[in-house]
């Protein structure tokens, strides 16, 4: 519930300051390498690819464009909202060698670098694999 407070004692109980007490640390990029985003989109449009590649038809031609597009511009806007934070503030994300070399914080505990690759690459080389499954039934029932 909310409750109406009179102005003159919010004004005396608050602690107003100018500027913050200590900068907050913004991490928008989650510490994984670009590498990780970059196989991500790949992968992605690599399934596209190989429907586009595997059933070739006329109607598809706009659906296709229209997933390529949504997919990059899926992954280009956090790029782009990951760099408007104060450059001081912000953490980097790590780079490859860092990742091998420290692992990664999880919800659940550290995790080594092939660990996170596998977590995050999982679901993208999984819809690769039933691209290229569903190209080979299509063709195989077709042919």
């Amino acid at each position: 519930m909310s409750k109406n407070l009179p102005r003159d004692l919010v004004a005396g109980q608050a602690n107003v300051r100018d500027h913050a007490v200590t900068p907050t640390i913004v991490d928008r990029s989650f510490e994984l390498p670009k590498e990780f985003y970059m196989a991500t989109v790949g992968l992605y449009l690599g399934f596209l690819a190989v429907m586009a590649i595997g059933v070739p038809s006329g109607g598809l031609i706009l659906p296709m464009v229209l997933f390529a597009v949504s997919i990059i511009a899926g992954f280009a806007l956090p790029v782009v909202w990951s760099r408007l934070a104060p450059e001081e503030t912000q953490k980097k994300p790590k780079s490859w060698g860092a990742l091998k070399l420290h692992g990664i914080m999880t919800h659940t505990g550290r995790v080594t670098a092939k660990d996170a690759a596998v977590q995050v690459l999982i679901l993208p080389v999984l819809v690769f694999c039933w691209g290229i499954v569903a190209v080979t039934i299509v063709g195989s029932v077709a042919g």
